[in-house]
């Protein structure tokens, strides 16, 4: 399908893992697709989606904690492809340490990349959206830790529950105006991060090899399996779509059944 031919969408975090998954569909369904990160290979990054799927893939290095580089970012992304249609906040981080050694600058590189990087771009979206008259769609990555906090990540955790709190605030405040504001919560997916996870936590919790913790907190999993990038790039294809029209205000869970609620 090529639900968003036409349409311009911007994705945070967009150079790999979750983030490259969720570019990926937009960029295969025919959107114009912007993604941005911290990281310096990020126009390699969307240089080599665009090999991939044809599609017109931009990129830019982009720090989501600086309010001012959110807001050229956003406007070298419109006056190069037009009024956004969708902006989906998916940049994150994750430190793992006992609440003794946990620092504070961990604390405030969890908050800051998580929950106000979240807020600045929706903020700068928003402000895009009404100029432009567009009804647009606002995504933001929370995670199941924004349900339900785990040992060692407080500060993580902490961050996960604000973008909830954000989304649900900002789909209130939007809603008259026909733009909607959703958050997904995605559980244990194929990416970088999981690994750094399993090597970090596995090594806090006890003797685990490499892969093993994982291994074991897969078979918690109802579906048994880990989630790809590529499933959660197709919620949130979903959620940007016409067919959600009348959702708003919603976190849904994405993790084979790990946390129901």
């Amino acid at each position: 399908m090529k639900r968003y031919a036409g349409q311009t969408v911007f994705v945070t975090g967009g150079n790999k893992g979750i983030g490259q998954g969720i570019a990926k569909r937009f960029a295969e369904e025919g959107a114009t697709v912007v993604i941005a990160a911290i990281d310096r290979d990020t126009p390699e990054a969307a240089s080599a989606l665009a090999a991939e799927t044809g599609a017109d893939v931009t990129g830019y290095v982009l720090d989501v904690t600086d309010a001012h580089a959110v807001r050229d970012t956003y406007e070298q992304a419109e006056a190069r492809h037009g009024p956004l249609s969708v902006s989906v906040q998916n940049a994150g981080v994750i430190t793992i340490a006992k609440v003794e050694n946990l620092t504070e600058r961990e604390w405030d590189l969890n908050l800051d990349v998580n929950t106000k990087g979240v807020f600045l771009c929706c903020q700068e979206a928003v402000r895009r959206f009404r100029a432009s008259g567009t009804k647009g769609r606002l995504i933001n990555t929370a995670s199941g830790q924004g349900r339900q906090g785990f040992i060692y990540t407080p500060h993580y955790a902490a961050s996960k529950f604000g973008v909830i709190g954000l989304t649900q605030s900002l789909a209130k405040e939007l809603a008259r105006e026909g733009i909607t504001v959703n958050a997904i919560c995605p559980g244990i997916i194929h990416t970088e991060m999981w690994d750094y996870n399993d090597r970090v936590w596995g090594e806090m919790l006890g003797t685990y090899g490499p892969g093993e913790l994982m291994a074991e907190w897969v078979e918690g999993i109802p579906m048994g399996r880990a989630g790809t990038p590529a499933e959660v790039g197709a919620l949130v294809a979903f959620l940007a779509s016409r067919d959600a029209s009348y959702i708003t205000g919603q976190t849904i869970n994405i993790d084979g059944g790990l946390i129901m609620s």
